[in-house]
């Protein structure tokens, strides 16, 4: 354990349990640097203990590098609850970590993620204040879609000449809330949209509302296309699946695509532009950063028009020191938390 947060650099690293309503949960803290880390909280099934505290450590360390990008006044950090094979009342579950999060006096301020919903945290926020994505400030998901869509754009300038996404292949694995919004924006640019989905109810919908064409989740990422947009959980990206691609950028909502640093390279080996995964989605935790502080919808969607000039500035460093975007990224990242 204090290898992964030495490897990750985390600050902290909380383990809770409540026995009453079976909770079993992790809070990592990876940099408060710049202010109180703030991150998802997911509800997940892992296969072990470990693999949970190493997810949470992997995503603050992500959510740290996220805010120092989008000039953020927060650090990173992220939560995951383990969810567990039956739960008398997922109601008193979600309280439960509230009082967990209470006890951090501040240090940690949570919002959905993977597994939650604004009714979590509502439930979370009867015992803490340090929590957002409630039914009171919002949904995240529409405006991660918004900082994803103009990401796309960005890459399609930067690898393919023009940020005209009409007539564009664009393939989308996951149609969850964010996938299934930046589904809706890219349908109305013009995009045609080849979708997969663990639920195929979600799936027919995209056929039914946006003219989606289905493909099988195991054949969307060797499906021919222009922009692959991984939307689903993370690790979709390594040596294995990089070598079966055929797309000219990769460009989508899903937290911590590779699954270690050398895939960036391979996929910059290839001609494959990357826009690093928590660069193109901090719409969300611009959204709820910024809500928390107070600010309104205007002065928020102002700020995400900044992802797209950030990703022009990573892909230039990159293009010019013939590197992944990936690795400027991280250096970029680095040097606003560290230096």
């Amino acid at each position: 354990m204090f290898a992964l947060m030495h490897s990750t650099r985390l600050e902290s690293l909380h383990l809770s349990v409540d026995p009453v309503t079976g909770l079993k949960a992790v809070i990592a803290i990876h940099s408060s640097r710049l202010g109180p880390a703030l991150g998802g909280c997911r509800y997940l099934a892992y296969p072990d203990d470990e693999s949970a505290v190493a997810d949470a450590a992997r995503l603050a360390q992500g959510m740290s590098y996220k805010a120092a990008l989008a000039g953020l006044p927060v650090g990173g950090g992220n939560a995951v609850i383990i969810r567990p094979a039956h739960v008398e009342s997922r109601a008193a579950l979600f309280e439960a970590f509230g009082r967990c999060i209470e006890q951090l006096d501040g240090r940690y301020i949570t919002a959905i993620d993977s597994g939650t919903s604004v009714a979590d945290m509502d439930c979370i926020a009867q015992h803490t204040r340090f929590v957002t994505s409630t039914t009171a400030a919002g949904d995240p998901s529409p405006h991660a879609a918004m900082g994803v869509f103009a990401g796309i754009r960005t890459a399609a300038m930067a690898r393919l000449g023009s940020d005209n996404l009409e007539g564009l292949r664009v393939a989308i694995q996951g149609l969850g809330n964010v996938g299934y919004a930046l589904a809706e924006q890219l349908h109305a640019a013009g995009a045609e949209l080849l979708v997969s989905d663990i639920d195929p109810g979600k799936v027919q919908l995209a056929m039914e509302q946006l003219g989606a064409h289905p493909i099988a989740n195991d054949a969307l990422l060797s499906t021919p296309c222009d922009i692959l947009a991984p939307c689903g959980l993370g690790a979709v990206l390594n040596r294995q699946s990089v070598a079966q691609l055929r797309c000219a950028a990769v460009a989508g909502s899903a937290s911590a695509q590779l699954t270690h640093l050398q895939v960036a390279d391979q996929l910059e080996a290839r001609g494959i532009l990357y826009a690093p995964d928590y660069v193109i989605n901090s719409g969300g935790l611009i959204y709820v950063a910024l809500k928390h502080s107070g600010a309104d919808l205007a002065t928020i969607t102002a700020h995400l028009s900044n992802i797209g000039t950030r990703l022009t500035e990573i892909f230039a460093h990159a293009q010019a020191e013939k590197r992944s975007p990936a690795r400027v990224a991280d250096e970029l990242a680095e040097r606003l938390l560290y230096a």
